[in-house]
């Protein structure tokens, strides 16, 4: 019989045996420490050392009856997932300073309520592992299954929000990341939480917990393996037809909202759009591609054609500008206009070649919940756009002149991986505008930064992004950095247009291959179950 570490299995027998707040407590600063395995702190080994404890704490959920201990399980999920998203999204707070004077207020609430109910997923998940749960270090594969079935829905129901999914601690390396292309970040979400949880078996009795932490150890050798082997065999290449200029103006976002200050901005943007770099370089006359970023002005620029005509005056021959833009529309019975958060690109005559409308809404940023009954009471969400945005109504690909056709993600629509492209009609490449100067210098813009990067692993598609305060950059199809602006610059950066390579596996199965994982932990469950 294979002996327990003494420490381990003193430490295991404490978490085990907690109970009221100690239990609680060790679940909050354990959801605390795992947000670490986030950008920008990337410590996605501290997830070795937190989620041993879930197990552990999850053993001691003891009752007379199964249900009880699921929801003692569940309460233990909850504690922890208020300290994940606690400690994860606490920025948040920072876009209801900008106009404080309406939204101050509300800050608090934002902070703590979304962390508190983003809970009921985590502890939806723990309390579905403690009904199925049993000893040995079969345990631990239910915990990573429950766990992640609970994060999978996290990115679905209620319009979705997977954002830290723990899938990311994992993809956000390199080598560790390259197997998205196969199963996506969902499914190395249930890799991340097998493979972390896999120490807490050591303090079990017996050989099967040192097997199962050497399986995770061979598994995350196999990620990192299969990555390098993919890298190292990465196609290279650029599209001789395209130079991409990227601007990050850094404007405040408590100005971009002022109509006055319209003047102020679009000077801000040409100069900076202008602006050389390096000998013979001059500015606009040199990039076929401009991206400025989401709401770029305090205005509707399809109804100024003082600024669209600045614009193509502006532009070399046969060159677009993309930009974000409020666009609206007066309603055909007159009751009113719609409004969305769009994205337009404009010839070098001025004139709006293509609009995309954004579909994903940010809600309680752009839209309310039960709009109406909220805005009767006084609420708005943080645009101030009198009943909300309008949704768009379908996805586009949209093609440049020199030929590139890129798909238009706007904001956070570049964190939901499968609403990016499919194997039937394929773009070039991913072009993704978004307005992270609400949350300032916090860890927000890095994390939504990191997200959007791990699909151009998914997809195989490289991908052009301009972000108001940044991070802006240029990624090729593999996840790899050609160019960026850290965060809080105002810059440009100039870059060639990675080529995309061939539809991944992730794209050619629409993404189901995730659910091998799930498959493959329940059979090794059950048929452990039958042996006992």
């Amino acid at each position: 019989m294979t002996r327990r570490p003494p420490g381990l299995f003193a430490l295991a027998s404490w978490a085990t045996l907690a109970h009221g707040w100690r239990r609680a407590a060790v679940a909050l600063v354990a959801g605390a420490a795992s947000a670490l395995a986030m950008p920008p702190f990337n410590l996605w080994p501290a997830l070795a050392l937190t989620l041993p404890f879930m197990v552990w704490l999850i053993d001691g959920a003891a009752a007379p009856s199964r249900l009880r201990a699921a929801l003692i399980a569940a309460w233990i999920g909850w504690c922890f997932g208020l300290g994940y998203f606690l400690a994860g999204l606490w920025w948040i707070g920072s876009a209801f300073l900008v106009d404080a004077d309406v939204f101050g207020w509300l800050m608090p609430f934002a902070v703590a309520g979304l962390p508190a109910l983003l809970g009921g997923f985590t502890a939806a998940g723990f309390g579905l592992a403690r009904l199925f749960w049993t000893p040995g270090w079969t345990r631990v594969l239910t915990f990573a299954t429950a766990l992640g079935l609970a994060e999978l829905a996290r990115g679905h129901l209620f319009t979705g929000f997977p954002w830290n999914s723990f899938g990311y601690a994992l993809a956000d390396q390199l080598w560790l990341g390259q197997f998205a292309s196969v199963v996506g970040v969902e499914g190395l979400t249930f890799a991340a939480l097998a493979i972390f949880a896999a120490p807490a078996a050591l303090a079990d009795a017996g050989r099967g917990g040192p097997r199962l932490v050497g399986a995770a150890i061979l598994g995350l050798l196999a990620l990192a393996g299969f990555g390098a082997l993919r890298l190292a065999t990465a196609e290279a290449g650029v599209d001789p037809r395209l130079q991409v200029r990227v601007l990050q103006p850094e404007i405040p976002q408590d100005m971009k909202s002022q109509e006055s200050e319209r003047d102020t901005i679009m000077d801000a943007y040409v100069a900076l759009s202008d602006e050389p770099r390096g000998p013979g370089h001059s500015g606009f006359a040199d990039v076929g591609l401009l991206v400025w970023p989401e709401s770029a002005f305090p205005f509707l620029l399809s109804r100024t054609p003082d600024a669209l005509a600045r614009i193509g005056r502006s532009l070399a021959p046969g060159s677009v500008l993309v930009t974000g833009s409020v666009r609206g529309e007066r309603r055909p019975d007159g009751s009113g206009a719609d409004f969305w958060n769009s994205l337009h690109m404009v010839g070098d005559d001025g004139s709006i070649l293509a609009t995309y409308d954004k579909i994903h809404l940010v809600p309680f940023g752009e839209f309310l919940p039960f709009q109406s009954l909220l805005e009767s009471i006084g609420l708005e969400q943080l645009t101030r756009q009198r009943g909300g945005f309008a949704t768009g109504d379908r996805r586009s690909i949209i093609a440049l002149p020199q030929g590139p056709r890129f798909r238009p993600l706007i904001c956070y629509e570049a964190i939901f991986p499968e609403e990016i492209a499919s194997s039937d009609d394929r773009p070039d490449f991913l072009l993704n505008i978004t307005n992270d100067a609400w949350f300032g210098r916090t860890p927000g813009p890095y994390q939504h930064a990191a997200q959007a990067r791990v699909r151009t692993v998914e997809q195989g598609l490289p991908m052009v992004r301009s972000a108001n305060g940044g991070i802006s950059s240029v990624v090729d199809a593999y996840g790899r950095t050609v160019a960026a602006l850290p965060l809080g610059v105002r810059d440009v950066l100039d870059a060639p247009l990675p080529l995309p390579i061939a539809p991944t596996m992730f794209v050619t199965t629409s993404g189901l291959l995730y659910l091998c994982f799930p498959i493959i932990f329940a059979v090794l469950v059950f048929t452990s179950r039958k042996r006992v």
